[in-house]
């Protein structure tokens, strides 16, 4: 997976996962409000997660209302979302990186300018 697509995807992948492993009864309305998502969007991601094997759908068994769902990572599910993590991880510390770069570069063209932010670290 390395195009900007994939990428977006598994991090989407790995979002859901995450909530769904804390917070396991969440709808999917409440798991798409959580995540800045469709309804649609999270329900085609979920069937994505579902149809690998990752993810289990379960009806309440005890619930009175028999359209609630509790959404299960699976054993792979779990191992797959370390690895997940570990590449969300790897990612996010390189755009920290060039993010901290960048912030110099631009604190020493303004200081080059005569404007000095020094509360700015």
């Amino acid at each position: 997976m390395t195009s900007r697509q994939a990428k977006i995807q598994e991090d989407t992948h790995f979002r859901i996962m995450r909530i769904l492993q804390e917070n396991p009864d969440l709808t999917q309305r409440e798991l798409a409000d959580k995540l800045g998502m469709s309804v649609g969007g999270l329900n085609y991601c979920l069937n994505a997660l579902i149809d690998k094997g990752l993810v289990k759908m379960q009806n309440f068994s005890n619930s009175k209302n028999k359209f609630k769902y509790v959404y299960l990572l699976t054993p792979m599910g779990i191992a797959e979302k370390v690895d997940l993590t570990t590449r969300f991880l790897s990612r996010k510390m390189e755009e920290y990186e060039a993010l901290k770069l960048e912030i110099e570069a631009l604190k020493s063209e303004v200081s080059c300018g005569n404007f000095e932010f020094s509360s700015i670290k």
